[in-house]
């Protein structure tokens, strides 16, 4: 008995140091990682509703919302993604996540249908940004083909980039 009373005191005393400590730290550093930037370009004005919901207390690690899914995308990868598979119908299409996902659709002058998937992971404009994902009604795509269509949509996405006069 006096062994439960002594476990719940422990427990007790480190929730109230917990929320004590829950308010905002002075470095960004905080108990569960801060999220100010030093770069001023990175920052988020204060009344952001992103910056908002990051605020260093104890009970944000109650509230965690879907905002930290988001990913930066390649604007030139997405745009030549979209022009390069639009022979197929659009599924789904997620700016957030960098994420398109098409139905079957047969290539102008094929007799094949496909539908893919695309997830673009990462802002640079770079190969290693790009993931297709190809599958035919029998199966997945041929490696050689999803090579194909990652190197059309890459070409693609910088000829959109020197269009654009930011080389």
């Amino acid at each position: 008995m006096r062994r439960t009373f002594l476990n719940y005191a422990i427990l007790l005393l480190c929730i109230g140091t917990l929320a004590a400590c829950g308010g905002r730290s002075g470095g960004g550093g905080g108990l569960f990682g801060g999220t100010t930037s030093s770069d001023p370009d990175l920052a988020l004005p204060e009344n952001h509703p992103q910056r908002l919901e990051t605020e260093n207390t104890i009970w944000n690690i109650f509230n965690r919302k879907s905002t930290e899914n988001v990913v930066l995308v390649n604007r030139y990868i997405w745009a030549a993604s979209l022009e390069v598979l639009d022979f197929l119908p659009i599924q789904t299409v997620d700016p957030y996540t960098g994420v398109i996902v098409t139905g079957y659709g047969t290539p102008p002058g094929g007799g094949r249908s496909y539908r893919a998937t695309v997830l673009i992971d990462d802002p640079a404009l770079d190969a290693r940004s790009l993931n297709v994902s190809l599958q035919t009604r029998s199966g997945t795509a041929d490696p050689a083909t999803v090579r194909a269509i990652e190197d059309a949509i890459l070409t693609r996405a910088r000829q959109l980039r020197v269009a654009d006069n930011k080389l």
